[in-house]
């Protein structure tokens, strides 16, 4: 696999980026004094309380809490995945993304992956041509219009065509033989023996794939007639499409709806297309795969309903079992799971031609909850008319129950549970593998002063370099001190950081989420106030350090005795201690 993004590079990223462009470039901002203010994009709301400080270049909703620096922003606004969000930034400044030294060989420039994705477009438009002008273009029309596509749809998907001929698409893109092994490469093109290459995809209706940010990644190929092959052909994986993590027809979808209420996954490119023509436009389908973890991780993240629509028979069922068994961990509170399973003979495509938008909609409206699917497949292989089974039935359901992080659902689901097998939900409560998540008993959340030395520094990074630091206090053992000390040193170590920097640096670190949280504490302190405030908050801390240290020497003198150095650093704190209230007073 490949190495790492440097973290220096990350922060140079940031350096570059100006939050309150990108936001204000994505939902408009306007000025609020010091600060710059918009309805949340996250949430619906009819007055803005959403928060975008130029100073800190972080983002905080007082709504709903939504918080961040540009990064956090695109992965919650583009629902892209952290890598994802760090190649935007980078494509916005046309830089290269290094690498740490991995497993993964040379890394490739931004000019090569840029190429490929021409070279893929380039290809997407071939196929346009084609269908527009090739000898075959007439009946290949007439099969498109037989399957009910208007132009209007054809060209939202871009479908072409791909002639008959060995090497049409090679011919036309592969002038040198670097450009004939690129397109091997992006499986565009097959190569029996060396030097001798023919097109791969050859008199098929194609259907360009699309990834999260609309780049043209691989192609899915179906035939028109009888005894021409597999009727869909997909493009084999490359170095740029990876179809565990991709839908066909998902960037479609978001760029049809701002805000996708749901999505439809069915199993085929011409069920996506027809549903399309039919203004059903939030259907996906997997790439010549079941639908995996990957493909509910990004669907959940982007809606809070998911149907799956399979056939009736068994084959169905199987896929519906595998998707459901896929999306159980992204069950939050919230999200809803439903299956739709269709007559014998019929599929998307067929039945939205035969019923039209509303009664296929309607079908989508009556969909089996995640739960009925569930119990009516576990039931299968269970004789809940004998203990045996009953408990079989037990031993099944749990470790799928456990899965899901909402307790609600949990609840809901052990409820039925304990009605088909005769128990109590609070019976079963206790076998269940999963413990109540921390959260839901949280405590409030209060500001102490080493929260308070910590927040002010998070916020403010330049008030490092106005105490000491004493990184001997880290074996004091007093809570929050060892982040502190981290916290300072950071800052001191690089000081155009700002509070975007700092949390980024913490991502995937246990202290990210307190960090967060104290990125968007109100401290209410005066600007002319801050550093004396953090001084008199941090000479508390120290303090309190003293104190601790003192306590456990006495402790020591009375249980063990103190050795002559332990005697004279415990006179030493006393009067260090009685100096400091002293020069309070």
């Amino acid at each position: 696999m490949a190495g790492k993004i440097p973290r220096q590079f990350i922060d140079d990223l940031l350096a570059r980026t100006d939050i309150v462009e990108l936001i204000d470039g994505r939902i408009g901002l306007k000025k609020a004094g010091k600060d710059y203010q918009a309805c949340c994009p996250f949430h619906n709301e009819k007055t803005p309380s959403f928060t975008v400080s130029r100073d800190k270049q972080f983002y905080h909703c007082f709504g709903c809490g939504a918080n961040g620096n540009a990064i956090s922003f695109l992965m919650e606004y583009d629902k892209l995945e952290f890598v994802d969000a760090i190649e935007e930034l980078a494509g916005l400044y046309n830089l290269d993304i290094p690498r740490e030294q991995g497993l993964g060989g040379p890394q490739r420039s931004f000019e090569e992956k840029k190429s490929d994705y021409d070279l893929m477009m380039q290809t997407a438009n071939f196929y346009q041509n084609q269908l527009a002008n090739h000898n075959n273009s007439a009946s290949v029309k007439n099969y498109v219009q037989g399957r009910g596509l208007s132009e209007q749809t054809v060209n939202k998907f871009l479908i072409g065509y791909a002639p008959p001929e060995w090497d049409a698409l090679l011919s036309r893109l592969a002038r040198t033989p670097a450009q004939r092994q690129q397109l091997v490469e992006l499986k565009l093109a097959s190569e029996k023996s060396p030097g001798r290459q023919f097109d791969f995809f050859r008199d098929r209706l194609m259907f360009p794939i699309r990834d999260k940010r609309g780049r043209i990644i691989a192609f899915g190929g179906r035939v028109m007639g009888q005894d021409q092959g597999p009727k869909y052909l997909n493009s084999p994986e490359t170095r740029i499409f990876h179809k565990s993590f991709e839908l066909y027809g998902f960037y479609e979808a978001k760029q049809a709806h701002k805000s996708l209420e749901q999505v439809l996954i069915v199993e085929g490119y011409m069920d996506v297309v027809a549903l399309s023509e039919y203004g059903i436009d939030y259907a996906v389908a997997a790439l010549g795969t079941a639908t995996t973890t990957e493909h509910m991780q990004t669907l959940f993240r982007n809606t809070d309903k998911v149907i799956c629509c399979y056939d009736g028979d068994r084959a169905g069922r199987d896929a519906a079992w595998r998707a459901l068994e896929h999306a159980l961990p992204n069950l939050k509170d919230g999200k809803s799971l439903g299956f739709v399973f269709l007559p014998d003979g019929e599929d998307p495509d067929s039945l939205v031609q035969k019923e039209g938008k509303a009664l296929f909609e309607q079908r989508l409206s009556n969909a089996d909850d995640y739960s009925k699917v569930l119990f009516s497949r576990l039931s299968e292989q269970c004789d809940l008319t004998t203990d045996a089974g009953k408990a079989k039935l037990l031993a099944e359901a749990i470790p799928l129950i456990s899965k899901i992080p909402s307790e609600f659902y949990q609840e809901s689901l052990l409820t039925t549970l304990a009605r088909l097998i005769g128990r109590t939900r609070e019976q079963l409560s206790a076998k269940l593998a999963t413990p109540k998540k921390q959260h839901a008993i949280e405590r409030k959340f209060k500001v102490t002063p080493m929260r308070r030395a910590i927040g002010l520094l998070l916020q403010h990074p330049i008030l490092a370099k106005s105490v000491d630091y004493l990184p001997e206090l880290a074996h004091m053992q007093l809570p929050g001190m060892a982040l502190f000390l981290k916290l300072q040193h950071t800052c001191l170590e690089n000081e155009h950081y700002t509070t975007a920097h700092i949390l980024e640096a913490f991502r995937d670190t246990p202290d990210y989420e307190a960090l967060k949280k104290l990125a968007t504490w109100q401290h209410n302190i005066q600007e002319e106030a801050l550093e004396d405030e953090f001084k008199h908050t941090f000479k508390f801390i120290e303090d309190q350090c003293l104190n601790l240290r003192l306590e456990t020497l006495l402790i020591k003198d009375k249980t063990e005795g103190l050795s002559s150095d332990e005697r004279l650093e415990c006179a030493l704190l006393t009067q260090a201690l009685s100096t400091r209230r002293t020069g309070q007073n």
